[in-house]
């Protein structure tokens, strides 16, 4: 059987191709729960997704040479105040679409390879020769459930050079700073400080060329900075239902940890 490539992202404990031979009589079950994001506080987007993923999350940029948008679903590492322990979502909950594609995604099968085949991870109990569950095919053909599964991770690989392109456009005019937030707790004392992170640079925002905010404006990509700027503000909801979850740092953030 080919093997995926062994440096595997987040969630994903095993990456395997789908194909008749191997797979043929095996079924997808639905997901009612995400085990896998009761412990993940911090999950990647495509810069589409911030309109609605900006109501939930304060979004921010993954520090370092890998810049990604990233949804905080808590402010330590390890803790997810919209997810329990038991894999339950909270209601209404937009899930940003890289936990949605979960247990699928699209991986090169070889390093040399431009070739993208759609793999799942055999660890997630969510795929294998089950009673229950929709089939993956329907004898040598792929099953509708197979080609939502594939259309919906190549919309996804779509989404993610987009979202390149626009975190290219950020560094090309070094818009992007690292981050500090403080957080005031309500019965005082020293202040939460949370680093580790970036954000827009928002005086240079202010002081960007008429020009290059109108083509912004043109493209849909200034929305998008502000959709960041303002989710910022959710930091302290985060803060807040950590310590009603009792999972609030019980210690100063200093240094805080890395997102």
């Amino acid at each position: 059987m080919a093997s995926a490539p062994a440096n595997l992202p987040l969630f994903y404990n095993d990456l395997i191709p789908l194909n008749t031979r191997d797979h043929q009589t095996w079924r997808a079950r639905g997901v009612d729960k995400a085990p896998w994001l009761s412990n993940q506080h911090a999950v990647p987007l495509t810069v589409e997704e911030f309109p609605q993923a900006a109501r939930h999350y304060p979004i921010v940029f993954a520090s370092g040479e890998n810049t990604v948008p990233l949804a905080l679903m808590g402010l330590n590492e390890g803790t997810n105040v919209f997810v329990s322990e038991d894999g339950t979502v909270a209601p209404n909950l937009y899930l940003p679409a890289y936990a949605r594609r979960y247990p699928f995604m699209l991986a090169k099968l070889q390093p040399e390879s431009e070739e993208l085949s759609l793999c799942f991870d055999p660890t997630a109990g969510l795929i294998g020769e089950f009673t229950d569950g929709e089939a993956l095919f329907n004898g040598d053909e792929a099953s509708q459930t197979t080609k939502n599964a594939l259309q919906f991770c190549e919309q996804f690989e779509q989404a993610g050079q987009r979202t390149q392109a626009f975190i290219d456009e950020l560094k090309k005019h070094d818009l992007l700073m690292e981050g500090e937030v403080s957080i005031q707790r309500q019965e005082g004392g020293q202040p939460f400080v949370y680093r580790g992170f970036q954000m827009v640079d928002q005086e240079k925002l202010r002081n960007m060329r008429g020009d290059i905010l109108r083509g912004w404006v043109q493209s849909g990509l200034l929305p998008l900075l502000y959709a960041h700027i303002f989710s910022l503000d959710l930091m302290s909801q985060i803060f807040s239902l950590q310590v009603q979850q009792g999972k609030g740092p019980g210690v100063l953030a200093e240094p805080a940890p890395a997102f």
